[in-house]
């Protein structure tokens, strides 16, 4: 199936990002983030969780080359039930040659590897690349004879890989090994990791084949999306139709699942496996369920497929996830996922802020599963919530200073309720230095450090301008390269200034998106004889550019307040600033405590003052004017109700992503409404009306 309109992601070389905002943002990961999170692999920085990775890979490494030396062969699987270490308390006391750590920890490499590849493909580093060989060296000194490559299995018994597909991650981790493999390769053009991957896939390809072998497909999806991407870095078609096998398989009666685990047969009623996406075949599954990060990264895969193989069935199932987690279940932030319970995904509108999960995973998820759809049709709506995601849910995940992070990114937050609720434990006041589930951290960095695969996209002679980043990008065209540089005030200003550098022999259409928060309060500055047309939230415009010539956009900043859908019940009757692509917070360092005690009065504006962290980081702060409530209604805990005294306050809202970057204190984003509808008396209730609805209780009145 083809729209007509697909694009493709640009090459990582084929782009340079130099943006004020994003810049920093990747500085930040190149100088501080990668490194330490290096350290943590190698279990090297005091306080935070160990992790183990480079401990399970080296005591791999080491019983993989006493096996080569003795001449021992990969033992097939068997349904031998494993389970996983707990964490020693002191990585020093660990074991060399036993694992540690959860079953997923080798994907903490893959997710480094692949932050490291788009670090160095921006910017040459030696030192840096210098530590990815090193690792990458260790990691292939894992590696079995046959390809096969989890440390798990390699050193608690390879009898039991591809056992517990549905709890145990080797798919999983493969999956961020191919994904890390590719960026590698592309930005440095070292093949290693790339041989070592394949070699992976082509063992789980013959493993996995239809004709007598294993029928089964991954517990924690992301191999499905990184198969695709191998195909398209390789053109080995066997790695296309593997994706495609895990996912026709998925949610097929009998469950695989059932079988793996000696299960009774789920009768035709019984939908297991909704924390896995399991439970329907992915073509009919219609509801965003279950565990939030597996099912953004099955979508991802799922819209991989519709554009790869033409696949309609796929592409409207696509389509129809997408309403369901956007329009229903998706925080204003674009955080998803909203109960502790299974990280997951609960019922439409419900979207609680205090107990908020929200994982950061989940948010880069929904980025990537913005991204794919846009390649299949670009709408500015796919565009409108990757923006609302990355620049929200996404950042809020690391602190100013690049070494603390956010799992849990919750909408209000009250730390001594934090300590005290057994409900809310997940919640955290502060960011943390690391995580023993540390799958956000290098998550989040490989989404930053990789931010202009998601800026732009190329069609056939168009560049898609889908977020406003300065840079520079040479795109393939019919008759050679087109070279742009774009230049961006955002998320501060609302200028974003795209500039031809070479002339275009033939025509070249430039589309950019008309973003949501603007309200169409946008104007453009463009050559006259410039082809000009709308569609689909994007202003498309086609003629052929001389060298020089640019195209200036200005989209309005103003302050918007937005209200939620009056099915969310924890937002009624309140609303939130935003400006832009920023969703702004409260918090107690500006505002002092008891936050719940204020009101927005959005009819007395607002104003803009430039603000800076301690850290460096510049940011727009919004003023506006409120009411403080004061006064206790009394000394019981149940009074009558006494109008509360109040005073006007000025309310200062600064960007979410920037939150807990201060001493800690209470934080919200939604906050209730001063204003009530004016209502004439008349109208407050029609008694004939109600008279005719129940005549029996009101027809002798």
């Amino acid at each position: 199936m083809s729209t007509g309109q697909e694009s493709k992601v640009l090459e990582l070389k084929a782009l340079r990002v130099e943006d004020p905002f994003w810049s920093p943002e990747m500085d930040l990961v190149r100088r501080t983030v990668l490194p330490y999170q290096w350290r943590t692999l190698h279990d090297q920085v005091p306080g935070a969780a160990p992790s183990y990775c480079v401990h399970n890979f080296q005591a791999a490494a080491r019983l993989t080359a006493k096996r080569a030396e003795a001449g021992e062969d990969f033992t097939p699987p068997d349904s031998t039930p494993r389970g996983f270490e707990m964490l020693p308390p002191d990585p020093a006391s660990a074991d060399p040659d036993r694992f540690y750590g959860y079953v997923f920890q080798d994907s903490d490499f893959s997710k480094w590897v692949e932050a490291a590849a788009y670090a160095i493909a921006q910017r040459p580093d030696p030192e840096l690349e210098a530590r990815a060989d090193e690792l990458i060296d260790l990691v292939c000194a894992a590696q079995q004879p046959n390809g096969y490559l989890d440390t798990y299995y390699i050193l608690n018994g390879l009898d039991g890989a591809f056992s517990n597909l549905r709890d145990h991650h080797e798919l999983y981790c493969f999956g961020h090994l191919a994904e890390g493999a590719v960026a590698y390769w592309q930005a440095t053009g070292k093949d290693k990791l790339l041989r070592a991957a394949c070699r992976f896939a082509d063992l789980i390809d013959e493993t996995f084949r239809d004709d007598g072998g294993c029928q089964g497909y991954p517990g924690h999806e992301i191999a499905e999306m990184a198969l695709f991407r191998l195909y398209e870095a390789t053109g080995e078609e066997r790695y296309r139709d593997l994706a495609q096998r895990f996912l026709d398989r998925r949610g097929q009666r009998p469950y695989y699942f059932d079988a793996e685990h000696g299960e009774t047969p789920a009768a035709p009623k019984d939908l297991r496996y909704q924390y896995h996406q399991a439970h329907l075949p992915v073509r009919k599954q219609k509801e965003a369920v279950g565990h939030a990060v597996r099912a953004m990264y099955l979508y991802s895969g799922m819209a991989d497929s519709a554009r790869l193989t033409g696949d309609k069935a796929m592409w409207t199932a696509c389509r129809t996830l997408w309403k369901d987690v956007t329009g229903r279940k998706m925080y204003v932030t674009g955080g998803v996922g909203s109960t502790e319970a299974g990280e997951a995904f609960t019922f439409a509108y419900d979207l609680p802020n205090d107990t908020a999960y929200s994982e950061t995973c989940a948010a880069v998820g929904l980025v990537f599963f913005a991204r794919r759809m846009l390649q299949m049709e670009p709408k500015a709506a796919y565009a409108d919530v990757m923006e609302r995601a990355l620049y929200n849910g996404v950042l809020s995940g690391m602190s100013a200073d690049g070494e603390k992070f956010f799992y849990v990114n919750p909408l209000e937050v009250r730390p001594d309720a934090c300590g005290k609720d057994p409900r809310k434990a997940h919640v955290q006041a502060r960011r943390q230095p690391w995580f023993g589930c540390a799958c956000c951290p290098p998550n989040l960095a490989r989404l930053v450090m990789s931010v202009g695969q998601y800026a732009w996209t190329f069609g056939e002679d168009t560049l898609y301008a889908h977020l406003y980043l300065g840079g520079e990008v040479k795109i393939p065209a019919s008759w050679g390269t087109v070279t742009v540089r774009t230049e961006s005030g955002l998320p501060r200003e609302g200028n974003y200034t795209v500039r031809f550098t070479e002339n275009c022999p033939e025509a070249f259409t430039l589309a950019v998106r008309i973003p949501q928060w603007c309200d169409e309060n946008f104007s453009v500055n463009a050559g006259e004889d410039a082809e000009r047309w709308k569609k689909d939230g994007y202003l498309y415009l086609r003629k052929r550019w001389q060298a020089g010539e640019t195209v200036e956009f200005r989209f309005d900043m103003s302050v918007r307040w937005i209200a939620a859908n009056s099915a969310v019940w924890e937002d009624a009757g309140k609303i939130c600033a935003s400006r832009g692509p920023l969703v702004y917070c409260l918090e107690e360092a500006d505002n002092g405590p008891n936050l719940h005690l204020l009101r927005a009065d959005n009819m007395l504006g607002d104003m803009l003052v430039d603000k800076q962290l301690p850290e460096g980081q510049k940011y727009v702060e919004i003023d506006a004017v409120g009411i403080r409530l004061f006064g206790e209604q009394g000394g019981s805990l149940y009074d009558p109700y006494v109008f509360p005294k109040a005073e006007l306050f000025t309310l200062r809202f600064i960007p979410y992503y920037l939150w807990a970057n201060r001493e800690e204190g209470e934080m919200r984003v939604w906050l209730t409404a001063k204003e009530r509808p004016k209502i004439q008396r008349d109208e407050l209730i029609d008694l004939d009306a109600v008279a005719e609805r129940h005549p029996k209780e009101w027809g002798a009145q």
